[in-house]
């Protein structure tokens, strides 16, 4: 398989991905992820009630903030102060759905735990660092809810019953390229983000044809290099929360 230039990475190869645990001192669960130049802290904050339209109902919620820094980027960017923008709202509510498909929400009780993923530098794949960190960082609170006896009678594994985790895929010249850096992402003829857990289910796929159509055959390859890419993720994700002391297996 080729190289990509200038980085010299293999098509199906991630960009070095970094993972440090309990970051925050304050927050209940806290991971910085770095995935090549692309750095994101992912914060999980728990709130003994849950939304008003949930109250009463006996089961929990997990719900995600998402924001770029001003100067994450190559110019600064303005904060969204009023009015978030529509790409910020999509982004929410993706590692929203993301994060509860790893979730027993009855287990978890009427509480809610709120994700808060900020990108601290940008160079593409924001969405799927952001997604990948925070599953670590939830799994993490839960545990620490676990270890308070806030949630009695139940394991690790009856609330936690997957992990999630996300990467970009992009058609380039015919070629199927894995975890997109930004200068990838603006160039490549075709697109796409996978959100698939630890058992190999997907839970999100979001696809564009940016500057021609491909096949179903090429979908096929994309999709196959967004699951081999999870399946090494996976790993990291377990690994990072072993070394925190929190074991998945």
């Amino acid at each position: 398989m080729n190289t990509r230039n200038p980085t010299g990475r293999l098509a199906s190869q991630l960009r070095p991905i970094g993972v440090e645990t309990g970051v925050n001192r304050y927050a209940e669960g806290s991971v910085l992820i770095k995935a090549g130049h692309t750095h994101v802290l992912c914060t999980a904050s728990i709130d003994e009630t849950v939304p008003a339209w949930m109250v009463g109902r006996g089961t929990g919620w997990i719900t995600a903030e998402y924001s770029m820094l001003p100067r994450a980027t190559h110019t600064r960017g303005k904060r969204d102060r009023e009015k978030i923008s529509g790409r910020t709202q999509e982004i929410q509510r993706l590692i929203g759905r993301a994060l509860r498909a790893m979730i027993n929400l009855k287990a978890l009780g009427e509480r809610s735990i709120m994700i808060d993923c900020d990108v601290l530098q940008a160079d593409g794949g924001t969405r799927t660092a952001s997604i990948t960190g925070a599953s670590i960082a939830l799994t993490i609170a839960i545990n620490e809810l676990l270890k308070s006896g806030k949630i009695p009678g139940k394991a690790l594994s009856d609330v936690i019953v997957d992990t999630v985790s996300a990467i970009s895929v992009g058609l380039k010249g015919g070629e199927v390229l894995v975890d997109l850096d930004y200068n990838e992402d603006s160039s490549c003829d075709v697109d796409m983000n996978f959100v698939i857990t630890g058992k190999s289910m997907l839970v999100e796929v979001q696809g564009t044809a940016e500057k021609q159509s491909f096949s179903k055959q090429q979908l096929n390859e994309m999709t196959d290099g967004a699951f081999g890419a999870c399946e090494s993720i996976r790993r990291i994700q377990v690994g990072s929360l072993q070394k925190f002391g929190v074991d998945l297996q």
